[in-house]
């Protein structure tokens, strides 16, 4: 397919791509080695281009390490056994062969890329005019084939990497493991798809988890790079969205990581000992090290793994580590088993496979014996025989991304299809529009492919070039009565699913683990919040006469209200009052009696001698009102005693001080009149004013009438309502 022009908007960060472009076109010109050594190279009619991690990250100065059995050459043969279906069916790309150049990353993002340049070789313009061989005629170039697409990288970084040169030359990329969620900018890496779902899925899946735990108090652990770090940061981001959920500490794992980076990592989750459910995006080999770290802090059990699907249902991160990871709920793409895989790869021999020009290394590393005197092999290792059978002399078991190699590679089979039905309605191969129509067209197509892949569920793209989110949810468990093992305890598909019944904690727990910041605050207190930390917060008791009005406050009851038993409402104040019977009530009453009597006697007594000249003398009418004053008091014994009422409230208000008043009013106009005629007799015989004993009756009443007075005010200003207190009711 023709390379286009460059427009302004397709060239960020430009300046170090031209570098790696010169880089390219330098040791294409002057090396006569055109093909990166160690490399698959399948003749087609179309070449797809083919990344894997077939070897792990090597030691420092060496680019790759050992050979990865599974990673690596599990999912390159997923394409080999993919492209031999493709090729075979007749219904799928009739009369186009598929070829592919697959390179090894060798887990590496730098030197992905360096391998990367072999795609876009057969785009580059090269002028060679003024390259000559030594006997001076033009050198003969063998031009190199044309990768249309390019099925993966396998880590996200690595797609990263490989997605900005390939962008720049318009060669749409499928990759069947990256799931950075950056992968998802349509402007940045607008040429990139993935028939997995991006890691924002997952992470909402995560917090979905945490939430239904009712967990609101999580750690982060992250694999240093854009899988760990993006992953990590697509949780949080999350989490902060949906609210309800806070993050005690967000640690990372350095990529040249010690033992002591994890047992490092496990002190300082320890230090928020609170934060059990520890959310983790890491590496295999990061999961060991953390797990290895807990048992070396005798901390086996104490923290609740949320793992990603780097973990999965993976069982070589948690080797010899099970009990460090029981409890653990990983998540992991929904899957499933390709039998015709198992049966094509079980089938591959050393004769059979030449064209995987690594199948050797692997088959030595898988029986654990020596081919060649140039093997990497101990001396010691036995020889291999050629013999040996995969899956009977040795342990197999699918890799679980294998489904999805197959599944890019056939996105890819059907987008070149219906791209030639489209371009090719007359030809039955590769027509020259086909030949010509370039990347962005291809991408078209790609995006919008629709079928039931290989393990039957519909593979499709959005707009980013995204597939959509699928998961199956395992907790890893060991039960007394079968073997330990990953056990499906739910899925999600935009929403979760999870089966709490299912689930089991280490320790033998029944119930469900917690992990918060703070335990719930008891009945009659209030939450104090702790400022920056929603999720964590003190207790505090609603003291005095308060009640607990909601989670975070406190109110005062009203004045005739206290809180009752648990301080979530207020209740009437009970009538406290004394009782007949009461010591604190006889005696008074005894004593009230005794008065009333005597009081009774002496107005009789007044009133039997009513017109003798000694009653007369005293001032009878005054002594009446005198002797009505000293009964009041008395009475008013049995009305602070009563139950209260509006009549006894009201009576008691008016005779409190009505008694005393009418007592004292009599004693003060009686003093006054005598004293005022014995000043009167001093200076004349005759008899002062206002000493009658009509005049002296208005006298008193005016002065009772100042005390009625102010009782009715008081009526008037607060009207008489039952009411009644207890001692200190306000603090």
């Amino acid at each position: 397919m023709a390379m286009h022009r460059l427009s302004t908007d397709q060239k960020p960060y430009i300046v170090w791509r031209i570098f790696w472009m010169m880089k390219a076109f330098v040791e294409l010109t002057l090396s006569q080695e055109i093909y990166a050594p160690h490399s698959i190279r399948i003749e087609g009619d179309v070449t797809l281009g083919g990344l894997f991690p077939v070897h792990a990250r090597g030691l420092p100065g060496v680019p790759c390490g050992d050979i990865k059995k599974e990673n690596g050459i599990h999912r390159l043969e997923a394409m080999m056994y993919a492209l031999d279906q493709i090729n075979s069916d007749d219904d799928l790309l009739p009369n186009i062969t598929l070829g592919a150049r697959v390179l090894d990353t060798c887990s590496r993002d730098t030197y992905a890329l360096e391998q990367s340049l072999t795609f876009v070789q057969a785009l580059i313009q090269k002028d060679t005019s003024d390259v000559r061989c030594t006997n001076g005629e033009p050198p003969v170039f063998v031009k190199p084939e044309k990768v249309v697409g390019v099925i993966g990288a396998s880590a996200s970084s690595v797609s990263i990497m490989v997605a900005n040169i390939l962008r720049l030359f318009q060669i749409p990329q499928i990759s069947y493991a990256s799931t950075a969620p950056e992968l998802s900018d349509d402007r940045r890496y607008d040429f990139f798809s993935r028939v997995v779902p991006p890691d924002s899925f997952q992470a909402q899946a995560m917090v979905d988890i945490v939430k239904a735990m009712g967990w609101n108090y999580v750690s982060t652990l992250a694999s240093e790079g854009s899988y760990g770090e993006k992953g990590v940061e697509a949780f949080m981001q999350i989490s902060r969205e949906a609210g309800g959920i806070c993050i005690a500490q967000s640690l990372k794992i350095p990529h040249d990581h010690k033992q002591a980076d994890f047992d490092k990592i496990i002190r300082q989750l320890l230090d928020t000992v609170h934060a059990k459910a520890v959310v983790i995006f890491a590496s295999d080999e990061d999961i060991r090290g953390v797990l290895n770290a807990t048992k070396r802090a005798n901390r086996v059990g104490h923290f609740l793994w949320i793992g990603s699907d780097s973990w999965g249902a993976k069982n070589s991160p948690i080797h010899q580590l099970e009990d460090a990871a029981v409890g653990a709920i990983t998540i992991l793409p929904k899957r499933a088993t390709i039998e015709g895989f198992d049966a094509y790869f079980t089938s591959r021999t050393l004769e059979n496979n030449r064209r995987n020009v690594w199948f050797a290394e692997y088959w030595e590393e898988n029986f654990n014996c020596k081919l060649m005197s140039s093997s990497k092999k101990e001396d010691t290792s036995r020889k291999c025989t050629g013999k040996e059978r995969i899956g009977m002399d040795s342990k197999y078991e699918q890799e679980g991304k294998v489904q999805f190699v197959i599944d890019a590679v056939y996105a890819m089979a059907h987008a070149l299809h219906n791209m030639q039905k489209d371009l090719c309605p007359d030809s039955s191969g590769i027509c020259p529009e086909m030949d010509l129509a370039g990347g962005k067209k291809l991408l078209k197509y790609i995006r919008s492919v629709s079928f039931n892949g290989s393990a039957g569920t519909s593979v499709t793209f959005n707009r980013n070039g995204d597939a959509p989110g699928r998961y199956d949810l395992f907790q890893y468990q060991m039960n007394n009565n079968s073997s330990p093992g990953y056990k499906v305890v739910g899925q999600w598909m935009d929403t979760l699913q999870l089966n709490l019944e299912e689930l089991q904690w280490p320790k033998g727990e029944l119930e469900v683990p917690s992990s918060v910041c703070s335990l719930p605050c008891r009945t009659g207190q209030r939450k104090k919040m702790v400022k920056g930390m929603p999720c964590c917060w003190h207790c505090e008791l609603c003291d005095g006469y308060q009640y607990q009005h909601d989670e975070t406050s406190c109110k005062l009851c009203t004045f005739d209200m206290r809180p009752n038993p648990n301080r979530t409402g207020c209740q009437p104040i009970p009538i406290v009052k004394l009782e007949w019977h009461s010591p604190w009530a006889v005696i008074p009453v005894f004593l009230a009696m005794l008065g009333i009597i005597a009081t009774i006697c002496v107005m009789a007594t007044f009133i039997r001698y009513n017109d003798t000249p000694i009653v007369r003398a005293s001032g009878r009418e005054l002594s009446y009102v005198l002797l009505t004053g000293i009964f009041l008091c008395y009475i008013i014994t049995f009305l602070m005693i009563a139950k209260p009422d509006v009549a006894v409230c009201s009576f008691r208000r008016i005779f409190l001080g009505l008694g005393m008043c009418i007592s004292y009013a009599a004693l003060l106009t009686k003093t006054n009149r005598i004293y005022r005629i014995f000043e009167q007799g001093k200076k004349s015989v005759t008899a002062p004013r206002l000493i009658s004993p009509t005049s002296q009756l208005a006298i008193t009443s005016s002065l009772i009438s100042v005390q009625l007075l102010g009782v009715f005010i008081w009526f008037g200003v607060d009207p008489q309502t039952p009411s009644w207190t207890t001692t200190n009711r306000r603090p």
